[in-house]
């Protein structure tokens, strides 16, 4: 769940709002959103001043009035890792993350070369110049004409927990996904394992993704292809 891509962030569904389109903090999260909402436009210190850790990827504040909560550095690490993995099995791989940045962003520190695109609907990305597409999930097909059925590698995970988000999300995920060999991961709420399998024929893997705001929330990684023994391999099998 890391970026919104609703005009209205926190009003869907005919104008209700339902528990599961917004995500459960923890209390320890709760206390900590005055800091992130007053620094929202703060940048994080570059790894190269020392004041953090060299393995650390440097990312915007979050905004919680977009739905950002950002991985934690082991998460993104690890699902990054895995797509790279799946890019070296293709002749021509192209990734597309949409609306997850931290995956973007640890994907260009591991592999600056990897060619990859951020969908995404905050405009404080477009600093990432040509790689960045302005995304609104609820115009899931208004995007450039470039990007149809560009992708062998797709990584969506949506802002939302709602039915509504997952079906528009999926359309966009068809509207960029090259025929042929490709792959898709999908990091969202538990709740949505049902409508993950029925919408986009994916399972669920054992390894959990984390945030580094400790959402109350359980979230799965979801694929359309047998990890193996990597990422704890189907749940299941």
């Amino acid at each position: 769940m890391e970026s919104a891509g609703a005009t209205n962030p926190l009003q869907q569904n005919d104008g209700a709002v339902f528990d599961d389109d917004i995500p459960q903090l923890s209390s320890h999260a709760l206390e900590a959103l005055r800091e992130f909402i007053a620094e929202q436009n703060r940048t994080v210190v570059e790894a190269s001043s020392g004041e953090q850790p060299e393995e650390e990827v440097a990312l915007l504040a979050e905004d919680w009035r977009l739905s950002q909560f950002w991985y934690d550095r082991e998460t993104a690490e690890t699902v990054a890792r895995e797509v790279l993995a799946l890019c070296e099995t293709l002749e021509f791989p192209s990734v597309a993350c949409i609306a997850c940045p931290t995956l973007y962003a640890y994907l260009k520190k591991i592999d600056p070369n990897v060619q990859a695109q951020l969908l995404e609907y905050d405009h404080r990305f477009s600093s990432y110049g040509t790689e960045f597409t302005f995304y609104d999930y609820n115009k899931p097909e208004d995007l450039p004409s470039s990007l149809k059925h560009s992708y062998s590698v797709i990584v969506a995970d949506p802002p939302y927990l709602s039915q509504e988000c997952l079906e528009k999300v999926s359309e966009t995920i068809s509207f960029l996904l090259r025929s042929g060999k490709s792959y898709l991961l999908l990091l969202t709420g538990d709740v949505q394992k049902d409508r993950a399998a029925e919408l986009l024929d994916l399972r669920p893997c054992r390894f959990r993704p984390q945030h580094s705001s400790k959402l109350g929330n359980e979230f799965r990684l979801f694929t359309n292809y047998d990890p193996g023994m990597r990422l704890g391999g189907w749940e299941g099998e």
